[in-house]
C-alpha cells in the first residue's frame, strides 16, 4: 500500500525543523546562558548624524557559568557607518545607582553569524553570575547613513531622506520584550514602514512592544522624512599644534568642507535666496559653530582670497565660541576651503609627570559642531630637542612620527602625527603627548641671534677699519 501524503510530510516537516534548530544553535554565542530580558532602542534623527540609544537589560540563566562579556550585532552596512560604540554598566540600586563605563570591542565571532552581522563585546568587568540580571546603556554614532531623496533638489524645495534600519533590536540572543523609537526633526514623515505594532506620535515613531523574538531577528524598516539640518562634512581637516616652551601653543586648521545633503540643481538665485530666507535655500548653511578652549588669542579665518571679515568670536572662562560664515551658503554637493588659526597660553596645556616627563594634553576631534570628518589629521610640532614622543589617545588611531623645521631651526622638531577616519563630536576628547625635553634647548634659538649679531657687529668694525682704497705706486 503505497505511503500517505500525510506520512510523507510529517517527517519532512520535523527534518526542516531539526535542521533550522541546529543551525540556530550553531550560530548561538558560547554564553547561550544569556537573554535580554528587555530592550528600548531610541534613534534620534534630529541633524545628520544618527545616534543610537539602547537600553539593555540581559540576564544569565541559572546553572549557566559565568559570564564576562555581552555581545552586540550590528550588519555590514552599520560597520562602515559606525563611528563610534560606548556602553556603560549599571551599578548599585535605586537612587544610588551608578553607570560605570565598560570596555567595548570587535570580537573574534563574526564567521558564526547568520548574514554577514558583525560582533562587538561589551566586557562587563565584574562577571555575571548564574541567575543574576545587569542593566548596559550602549551609545553608537552613525555616519553617511541617511539617503537624500530625491538626490538633486532646487533651491525651493526642502530636503527628504531615507533611513533604514530594523524594528527589532538585531541581537544574537533571545529578546523577550523591546520596543523602538525613531525620532525626525519635524512633522512632515512622508512615509514609513509598518510592522504591526505600530504608531506615531508627532515627530516620533514608535515600534513595538515586541515580545519573544528569536535570536538574529531582523524586520527591515524605512522611514522617509524631511531633514533640513546642515549636512556639514569635513572631508578633509589637517590640525597643526606648535608648542613653544616660550608661552605659546599655536594651532592652525585647514578644512576641506562641502554640503552632503541633496545636491542642488538648476540656477541659484541670490535675490530669491535673500528675499526668502526661510523658504528659499532651506536646506542649504551658511553658518557655522567652532567651540575653542578658553582664553583663546589672535584668531584669524581666512581663506584663498585672503580674510574673511564675516566671523563673531565670543570668549568666555569656560569656552569660546567662533560663529564664521563662508564667502557663499553652501548648498548640497558645494564645497568651499577655509583656514582657521589661533593661540593659547602654555600654561593650561603643558604640565609635567611624575617621572619628570612633560606633557601637553589637548582636545582630539574637531571643534565645529555637528559636522562630520571623514578623514583627520594632527600634527603636535613638540620643540626642537624634544626626544621619546609618546601618544595617548583613548581610541585607536594611526601614528607615525616626522621631522618638521621652522625659524632658526637645526636638527628640526619632532612631530607626531595622529590620523583618524569617521569623526564625530563625541571624539572631541582629551588626549596627551608624553615627551622627554632638556631645558639647555631653551637657550639655543637666543644664542644663535646673539652670535650672528655679534657677527655682524665684528664685520661692521672690520670694514670700518680696513682701508681699501688703492693707493699709487711708490
Amino acid at each position: 500500500m503505497p505511503p500517505s501524503l500525510q506520512s510523507l510530510i510529517i517527517p519532512t516537516l520535523l527534518l526542516l525543523i531539526l535542521t533550522a534548530s541546529a543551525v540556530s544553535c550553531s550560530s548561538l554565542p558560547p554564553e547561550d546562558g544569556i537573554r535580554v530580558v528587555s530592550a528600548e532602542k531610541r534613534v534620534d534623527l534630529t541633524g545628520s548624524i544618527v545616534k543610537v540609544y539602547l537600553t539593555l537589560k540581559v540576564e544569565n540563566a541559572p546553572g549557566a557559568s559565568d559570564v564576562s562579556r555581552v555581545l552586540l550585532a550590528f550588519t555590514p552596512a552599520e560597520v562602515k557607518q559606525l563611528a563610534i560604540l560606548k556602553a556603560t554598566r549599571a551599578e548599585g540600586k535605586r537612587k544610588k545607582k551608578t553607570y560605570v563605563p565598560v570596555s567595548v570591542e570587535a570580537s573574534d565571532l563574526d564567521t558564526t553569524t547568520p548574514n554577514g552581522a558583525h560582533l562587538y563585546s561589551v566586557l562587563l568587568g565584574a562577571p555575571l553570575k548564574p541567575g543574576e540580571a545587569t542593566t548596559l546603556e550602549v551609545l553608537y554614532v552613525l555616519t553617511h547613513s541617511l539617503e537624500p531623496f530625491p538626490a538633486e533638489i532646487s533651491q525651493s524645495e526642502s530636503q527628504l531622506v531615507y533611513f533604514r534600519d530594523s524594528a527589532v533590536l538585531l541581537s544574537p540572543y533571545h529578546v523577550l520584550e523591546q520596543i523602538t523609537y525613531i525620532k525626525t526633526p519635524s512633522n512632515r514623515i512622508e512615509s514609513f514602514t509598518r510592522v504591526d505594532p505600530t504608531s506615531r506620535a508627532g515627530t516620533e515613531v514608535k515600534y513595538g512592544t515586541y515580545k519573544d523574538q528569536a535570536p538574529n531577528s531582523y524586520l527591515p524598516i524605512l522611514v522617509h522624512y524631511e531633514n533640513n539640518r546642515p549636512f556639514a562634512v569635513v572631508e578633509e581637516l589637517v590640525r597643526k599644534v606648535e608648542i613653544s616652551h616660550w608661552g605659546n601653543v599655536q594651532i592652525t586648521e585647514h578644512y576641506k568642507l562641502k554640503h552632503g545633503g541633496a545636491r542642488h540643481k538648476g540656477v541659484f538665485s541670490r535675490l530669491e535666496y535673500q528675499s526668502r530666507p526661510s523658504i528659499s535655500g532651506a536646506s542649504s548653511f551658511k553658518n557655522l559653530l567652532a567651540r575653542l578652549p578658553p582664553r583663546v588669542h589672535s584668531v584669524y579665518y581666512r581663506d584663498e582670497i585672503g580674510n574673511i571679515s564675516t566671523s563673531h568670536l565670543r570668549t568666555g572662562s569656560q569656552k569660546s565660541e567662533l560663529e564664521i560664515e563662508p564667502r557663499y551658503p553652501l548648498f548640497g554637493g558645494w564645497h568651499c576651503t577655509f583656514t582657521i588659526g589661533y593661540g593659547l597660553p602654555l600654561q593650561d596645556f603643558l604640565f609635567e609627570s611624575d617621572d619628570g616627563r612633560r606633557y601637553i594634553n589637548l582636545t582630539f576631534g574637531c571643534p565645529l559642531l555637528d559636522t562630520v570628518v571623514d578623514d583627520l589629521t594632527i600634527k603636535v610640532v613638540l620643540p626642537e630637542g624634544s626626544k621619546n614622543p609618546q601618544p595617548v589617545v583613548p581610541f585607536v588611531t594611526e601614528k607615525h612620527l616626522e621631522t618638521s623645521y621652522s625659524y632658526l631651526d637645526v636638527v628640526g622638531r619632532t612631530t607626531v602625527v595622529l590620523k583618524k577616519k569617521n569623526v564625530v563630536g563625541e571624539h572631541n576628547v582629551p588626549f596627551q603627548v608624553y615627551y622627554e625635553f632638556n631645558p639647555i634647548f631653551m637657550l639655543a634659538e637666543p644664542l644663535m641671534l646673539i652670535s650672528a649679531a655679534l657677527l655682524f657687529f665684528v664685520a661692521c668694525i672690520a670694514y670700518l677699519h680696513m682701508d681699501l682704497s688703492i693707493g699709487k705706486s711708490s
